[in-house]
């Protein structure tokens, strides 16, 4: 009963539901507004990205990464650092301390091998562990070439989707609802506090295409397909999009649960949001732009 009376809002009453997705990208462009107002960028960038150094501590010694990384912080106010444990076959291997220290600054380098020693109690010599240098120059060089290089994607996918329909309006629903899932998916991060990293940048890459193969198939199915009313074509390809975008979060969520990687969760965090955010700018705000379309087409 329910189920039918849902069904039943959401054929009818789809000029309203597109109310929805153009709220919920409006208050995630305020968000990332915000963002650039207070911080000076879109978003929060890690050490790989803004430079800055890395310690590597291998050992079998148990040390809790969170109260280490809350008294390096306590330790260092004014520089970003962060904490994470390495493991090998679900075995804990060490743990590395990343800081936006230059690693030119030799005295700030030995005051956080110093803060280290002092907060895990282990006896550390030079060769216990390594440190490297991440450039801020090559940081920036790369997040500035792989920003391009999402700009670059959502022109060549605009190219390639207005060639294979022909017309402006379903291939704008396509590239919109894309960014949608882009911008959305960003001010989530940034309230989560999540720090962009390169493989955050890679999973951005990822979701334009989770993105845009829901989108095609709901336009294809629509547009392409000539049986059966405009609905029955949108069920159909909900039931391909929808089973493809939970088997998907499925094994998203299972990756999330048993890897200890942080570069393997960001890639997943980013996934499985931008994935959420599909569902709802695919199936109410590309269904609503395609009726819209369709409906004054056939007038």
């Amino acid at each position: 009963m329910i189920i039918s009376k849902l069904k039943r809002y959401y054929e009818k009453e789809y000029k309203k539901l597109l109310i929805i997705p153009f709220i919920i990208l409006t208050l995630a462009l305020l968000q990332i507004g915000y963002q650039i107002s207070t911080t000076g960028d879109f978003v929060e960038k890690g050490i790989s990205l803004k430079g800055g150094m890395s310690m590597t501590v291998p050992t079998g010694e148990t040390v809790d990464i969170d109260v280490l990384e809350t008294a390096l912080a306590s330790s260092f106010p004014e520089t970003d650092i962060s904490v994470r444990t390495l493991a090998q076959a679900g075995r804990t291997t060490g743990f590395i301390v990343e800081s936006d220290i230059e690693i030119n600054d030799k005295q700030k380098v030995d005051d956080l091998v110093d803060s280290v020693v002092t907060n895990t109690g282990l006896d550390l010599i030079s060769d216990d562990y390594s440190i490297e240098g991440i450039g801020s120059s090559l940081g920036q060089s790369f997040f500035r070439e792989a920003f391009f290089a999402i700009i670059a994607a959502f022109i060549f996918m605009g190219i390639v989707v207005f060639l294979y329909f022909r017309t402006l309006v379903p291939s704008f629903a396509v590239i919109l609802a894309a960014f949608s899932d882009m911008v959305i998916t960003l001010a989530v991060i940034n309230i989560l506090g999540i720090k962009l990293s390169t493989a955050g940048i890679a999973a951005f890459l990822m979701l334009i295409g989770y993105s845009v193969d829901t989108d095609i198939l709901l336009s294809t199915k629509v547009l392409k397909r000539k049986t059966g009313t405009v609905m029955e074509r949108i069920y159909t390809a909900m039931r391909t999009g929808i089973t493809m975008n939970f088997s998907t979060m499925a094994a998203v969520i299972i990756a999330l649960i048993i890897t200890s990687s942080e570069v393997i969760s960001q890639i997943m965090i980013i996934i499985l949001i931008g994935l959420i955010a599909d569902l709802i700018n695919t199936w109410i705000q590309n269904v609503g732009l395609l009726r819209l379309y369709v409906e004054r087409k056939q007038k």
